[in-house]
């Protein structure tokens, strides 16, 4: 009885082992990403080879679909390609910037939160079955959307209508 339970504790052992960060999203095998290939549009054959495009390195070839125009128009939008601020979010831009805006915000949110994940995965590497330790870690950071809502219309503010809170994915 003793060989079956410590032949049974082995592998839970050697899974406790493991340390694959909080989300590893790494690939698990040498094979192919599916997740790279795009189809293409189909090829066609223009009227004047003359009118071509000169080939460039990193330039996108006239086959090459792009997701996003594609989505943003399934929705009805139209890809903004300027450069700059579209007129209709001058406002929001202005607004959102009223306080002065911080120059490379990106760059030190990151290293701020590479340093949280550090510190909170310290000693999380220890595991007997594996857990989303991401979950975990940003729990005090997560904004329930019905207790917000809820907060809101008890202040009195306007808010839009949601569904039912489900608490069957809770």
């Amino acid at each position: 009885m003793r060989r079956i339970a410590l032949i049974s504790l082995i592998p839970l052992a050697l899974a406790a082992c493991s340390n694959q960060g909080l989300r590893d999203l790494q690939p698990t095998s040498d094979g192919p990403d599916e997740f790279l290939i795009q189809p293409v549009k189909p090829l066609e054959r223009p009227d004047d080879l003359n009118t071509l495009p000169t080939p460039a390195p990193g330039q996108a070839n006239l086959t090459d679909r792009s997701a996003v125009a594609e989505g943003v128009a399934a929705f009805g939008g139209r890809l903004d390609t300027s450069a700059g601020i579209p007129a209709g979010d001058a406002a929001l831009v202005q607004h959102a910037s009223r306080m002065g805006v911080q120059p490379g915000i990106r760059a030190s949110l990151a290293e701020a939160d590479a340093k949280f994940r550090k510190r909170k995965g310290r000693f999380t590497q220890f595991r007997i079955v594996p857990v989303d330790r991401y979950g975990q870690a940003y729990k005090n950071q997560i904004l329930d959307p019905h207790n917000e809502a809820e907060r809101w219309r008890r202040a009195g503010g306007r808010t839009p209508s949601y569904p039912p809170q489900d608490t069957r994915f809770r």
